[in-house]
């Protein structure tokens, strides 16, 4: 048989209520595409980071489709 559980305090209410006032994220513009992405990642449209290509974008589309073509 399970143990009974223990109190939740109001601190640890407190501390889990604190997640649902964070803020969204802010989004950074492309400097080559001026498309709105996260800070501090690969655009998802031109692949670009800092200004050299991290990502192949049409290898990556075309992952996608074989993958959906599969299901």
């Amino acid at each position: 048989m399970g143990l009974p559980g223990h109190r939740r305090t109001s601190g640890d209410k407190r501390r889990r209520a604190a997640q649902h006032g964070l803020d969204a994220v802010n989004p950074a513009i492309c400097p080559k595409c001026d498309k709105a992405t996260h800070p501090h990642r690969a655009c998802a449209f031109c692949g670009t980071y800092r200004g050299r290509q991290v990502v192949d974008v049409a290898k990556r589309a075309a992952r996608t489709v074989r993958k959906t073509k599969k299901k």
